[in-house]
């Protein structure tokens, strides 16, 4: 028998540990919903580091003051983390800077308890999560949260899909996340008219051509700022990180 929004609700309550997280939900379930306001487009391209692990990498994310940073809640992942530790990680964040909690298949309550439990401000569904989860996951989530999908794009018909999803913003990448293989950036410059967030491929040498051929609202990068050495898979290269931050700037000022 299916689960109603109801019970799914009265089984994430009951799973929550702390208490403020539990008045949170409740709160804001006995709130009426409205359709979320799209976010204000802002002056200048976004720039996501994802995959991050370390103090020492936040530390320098607020530094170079980007928009988001990603934190990788997959298991499967070279880039997971505990999600304690996720925890640790955002208290170290400025204000401004947005966690966002990169899953793949999750159970919808555990992706709400992330949020409501503060692990993440974020979410971004990089796994087979369809039009029923994304709208479901969005009656749970208070307002301001938002709601990215990633979409591996290989054809038109992928750049479709993307421009029809209800997620609040949409990630392009080419599949196979973390690699650093891009995918036909012309297909998004010539096919999808939402903003969207450009991933795939990106490296301080190529994110210009990308922001340049594509005109994305944001861009993400993960294995791009990573070092060389294949004996420390997912460890960030601080100077890439800064080298990154630096050249998408300088495109933007072009």
């Amino acid at each position: 028998m299916a689960t109603t929004a109801k019970e799914q609700a009265q089984e994430l309550i009951a799973s929550l540990q702390n208490e403020e997280a539990r008045h949170q939900v409740l709160t804001h379930l006995a709130t009426p919903h409205h359709t979320p306001t799209q976010a204000a487009t802002p002056d200048h391209t976004l720039i996501k580091l994802c995959g991050l692990r370390t103090a020492e990498e936040i530390k320098l994310c607020n530094e170079l003051n980007v928009d988001m940073v990603g934190l990788v809640l997959f298991p499967q992942s070279k880039r997971y983390i505990e999600p304690e530790q996720a925890w640790h990680l955002k208290r170290l964040l400025k204000p401004s800077i947005k966690a966002v909690g990169v899953v793949v298949d999750e159970p919808l309550d555990k992706v709400i308890r992330y949020v409501y439990e503060g692990t993440i401000d974020h979410v971004q569904l990089h796994g087979h999560e369809d039009e029923g989860y994304i709208r479901t996951l969005r009656v749970f989530l208070p307002a301001g949260v938002r709601i990215i999908k990633a979409f591996s794009v290989s054809s038109p018909d992928d750049i479709t899909a993307a421009a029809n999803s209800s997620a609040d913003a949409v990630l392009l990448d080419s599949g196979k996340g973390g690699t650093g293989e891009p995918f036909d950036w012309r297909l998004a410059a010539s096919k999808l008219t939402r903003p969207f967030i450009l991933a795939g491929g990106l490296t301080p040498e190529t994110v210009a051509t990308g922001i340049t051929t594509c005109h994305p609202l944001g861009v993400d990068v993960s294995s791009g700022i990573e070092v060389d050495d294949v004996t420390q898979p997912g460890v960030k290269d601080l100077e890439k990180m800064r080298r990154f931050v630096a050249a998408v700037r300088a495109t933007a000022q072009d």
